[in-house]
C-alpha cells in the first residue's frame, strides 16, 4: 500500500514515516525542506501544499493520505498563515485527494480542538468544539475549522477519514522546538511563575504507532484523543527531580500571571530584547487540557509509555542540541540517574 505523507519532515511526521517504513508500507513525502531526516526507501517530492500541480502529482498512485502538515504558534500575528495552511491548503488537498481516488485519510488534529476548559475537567470525543474558550488562540481555532472542513468533505464524498487528536508531543527528535519548547523554557529557567492549569502530553513515538494503526483501525469520521494528564505543578516537579533545575516557586492568581507576562513583554520590547515567555502561552497555561484517551486505547491500540521515560529522553535530546556550556549541572544529574 502506498501512502502520501504531508509534514513528513516535522516532529510527528518523522516518527510516523519511520513507523510506516518499519511495517513495509510504501511511503512518499511531500516537503519543502531537506530530506536528511527521512529513512532510506522514502520517496521525496519537493514542493509546497499551495501548489495544486505538485499536490496532484504527489497523490498520483497513492492509496492512503496522512495529512500531518501544521504550523504551531500562539501569536495572533500568525493567525492568517495558520488559517491558510490548516484550512485553505487542506481544502485544496482534499479536493485533489478525491479526484485521485484516495481510499483512506488520516488527519492530525489536536486535543485542543476538543479538550480545553477554564475549569478542571476531563474532555472526551463527545464534547463540542470549545470555540468560546479558544477564540483568542488562532492555532486551536484554525485546527477546529480544519476538522470541521475535513469531516464534512469526506462524509459528503464517502471517503473514510480518521481524525487523531494528540496532545502536546514530547520525546526525542524535535529539532525545531515546535512542541518541546515548554521543556526547553524550563531548562533555561524562563518560566517565571507556576501555571495554575493542567495539560496533557503524549510521547511522539506512541502517537506515531497510533497513527499507523489508523490506516486500518479506528472510528470512521470519528475523533481520537491521546495523551497523559498532568498538572503543571507535577510536570515541573518531575523535571526538577530529573535535572536539578528548580521548578517555579511563585504562585499567582491567573489574571495576575497573564498581566505580569504582558508587562514583561512590553518591558522586553523597550529594551530591544525578547520576553522569556509570551502572554498567550501564559494564558493557555491557566487552562486545563485534561482528556480521556480510552477510545484511542481501545480502537487504535494506543498505549502510553511511562511518562517519566518520555520526560527523561526529551531532556536528554534537548541537551544534546545545546552548547556544551549550557546548563552544566543537568547532564551530570541525568548521568547519575541513568547509573542508578
Amino acid at each position: 500500500m502506498k501512502v502520501l505523507v504531508t509534514g513528513g519532515t516535522g516532529f510527528l511526521g518523522k516518527h510516523v514515516v519511520r513507523a510506516l517504513i518499519s511495517q513495509d508500507y510504501s511511503v512518499r513525502v511531500i516537503a519543502r525542506g531537506s530530506s536528511s531526516s527521512l529513512p532510506a526507501g522514502v520517496e521525496l517530492m519537493r514542493g509546497d501544499l499551495r501548489d495544486r500541480d505538485t499536490v496532484r502529482r504527489a497523490l498520483a498512485g497513492a492509496d492512503g493520505l496522512y495529512h500531518l502538515a501544521g504550523f504551531v504558534s500562539f501569536d495572533p500575528k500568525d493567525g492568517r498563515a495558520m488559517y491558510e495552511l490548516h484550512v485553505e491548503c487542506t481544502r485544496h488537498l482534499l479536493n485533489e485527494a478525491a479526484d485521485a481516488g484516495i481510499r483512506r485519510i488520516v488527519l492530525a488534529s489536536t486535543s485542543g480542538a476538543i479538550a480545553v476548559s477554564k475549569e478542571e475537567r476531563i474532555g472526551t470525543e463527545a464534547d463540542d468544539y470549545p470555540i468560546a474558550v479558544v477564540g483568542r488562540w488562532p492555532y486551536y481555532l484554525s485546527k477546529i475549522y480544519q476538522e470541521k472542513l475535513a469531516l464534512g468533505f469526506c462524509r459528503d464524498r464517502s471517503i473514510p477519514l480518521i481524525v487523531l487528536n494528540p496532545s502536546l508531543f514530547l520525546g526525542p527528535g524535535d529539532d525545531r522546538l515546535s512542541s518541546t519548547w515548554i521543556v526547553s523554557k524550563f531548562l533555561k529557567q524562563d518560566v517565571p511563575t507556576m501555571p495554575s492549569g493542567g495539560f496533557s502530553f503524549v510521547d511522539v513515538r506512541d502517537a506515531a504507532d497510533a497513527f499507523v494503526a489508523a490506516l486500518t483501525r479506528g472510528e470512521i469520521y470519528g475523533r481520537h484523543l491521546m495523551g497523559v494528564n498532568m498538572s503543571f505543578s507535577d510536570f515541573f516537579g518531575r523535571l526538577n527531580r530529573l535535572t536539578g533545575v528548580p521548578a517555579p516557586k511563585l504562585r499567582l492568581p491567573s489574571t495576575v500571571n497573564v498581566l505580569g507576562a504582558k508587562l514583561l513583554e512590553r518591558w522586553a520590547k523597550v529594551r530591544g530584547t525578547e520576553a522569556p515567555i509570551d502572554p498567550y502561552s501564559v494564558e493557555i497555561g491557566e487552562h486545563f487540557f485534561y482528556l480521556d484517551a480510552s477510545k484511542s486505547e481501545h480502537l487504535l491500540g494506543f498505549h502510553p509509555r511511562d511518562p517519566q521515560q518520555t520526560l527523561y529522553e526529551t531532556v536528554q535530546y534537548l541537551l544534546s542540541k545545546m552548547p556544551a556550556h549550557a546548563i552544566p549541572g543537568v547532564k551530570g544529574k541525568l548521568r547519575q540517574l541513568r547509573e542508578e
